[in-house]
């Protein structure tokens, strides 16, 4: 794995900040499922060791449709979901690279992660909650 940086980020109101240790590389995914699709989300999956919340817990407000696994939390001022729990990987954290402040990032690649076949998607990525 490359070095890690700090990434800083938050919500478009600047509510919610937050910081996700990642390298400077950002190898992100793209799902094809009806949320993700339809806000445009753009998936940085880390474990929830690399992840601190610096601000704006009062502001959030949580979501779950479906399973109930994935805890979907939008900032409650300006409704921007710059993070939250995702179904693939409950025990990491999936930051919104759209909402990452672009001094730290170096690139951006970004491969689809296909819902249609999620087993396979899934253990694809497995390992990045670790």
């Amino acid at each position: 794995m490359s070095a890690l940086v700090t990434h800083r980020g938050g919500c478009h109101c600047g509510a919610v900040r937050f910081e996700v240790d990642a390298p400077a590389r950002i190898a992100a995914l793209d799902c094809n499922c009806s949320i993700c699709r339809m806000s445009g989300y753009i998936h940085l999956i880390v474990p929830a060791t690399r992840f601190r919340l610096l601000a704006g817990a009062g502001a959030l407000t949580e979501y779950t449709f479906n399973t109930g696994t994935a805890k979907h939390r939008f900032c409650r001022i300006c409704g921007i979901k710059s993070f939250y729990i995702p179904r693939s990987h409950p025990d990491g954290v999936d930051v919104n690279v759209h909402c990452l402040d672009a001094a730290t990032i170096e690139s951006v690649d970004v491969q689809p992660f296909d819902d249609a076949d999620r087993d396979a998607a899934t253990a694809a990525i497995e390992h990045l909650s670790r």
